[in-house]
């Protein structure tokens, strides 16, 4: 069964960066359209990075200019990263990659396989 296993979470402080990795075992990575996705209290979990087949990044405005979104594919690895610079108490959250099974990543991803999530705190 297709499940991504995301890690890297930590806590950081201020100002810090973190890269979040995930696993992506039985999603082809460069075929699908990938995302991270955080939990925001009090609301459904929200895209803030996402990455097609032909590697077309979209953001986020909380994240843009901050975040980079990247996979590889190459030497067997299947993985999907989101490098996470100038962190700020309001990225502390619960990350998720996420894949759907499409080429190109629609306005609203309908996602197909879920992680379980990696924890990010920042501190102060």
């Amino acid at each position: 069964e297709a499940r991504p296993v995301e890690s890297g979470g930590d806590s950081v402080q201020v100002g810090g960066s973190l890269r979040l990795s995930c696993a992506a075992s039985g999603i082809t990575v460069k075929t699908s359209c990938m995302g991270w996705l955080r939990q925001v209290p009090g609301k459904e979990r929200e895209a803030i990075a996402t990455i097609d087949s032909d590697g077309v990044t979209n953001y986020g405005a909380s994240v843009k200019g901050r975040f980079i979104i990247s996979q590889d594919q190459d030497n067997g690895k299947n993985t999907l990263y989101l490098e996470m610079n100038s962190l700020k108490p309001d990225d502390a959250d619960m990350y998720f990659c996420a894949a759907e099974i499409a080429y190109y990543c629609s306005r609203e991803p309908s996602w197909d396989f879920w992680g379980q999530g990696t924890q990010v705190a920042v501190s102060s």
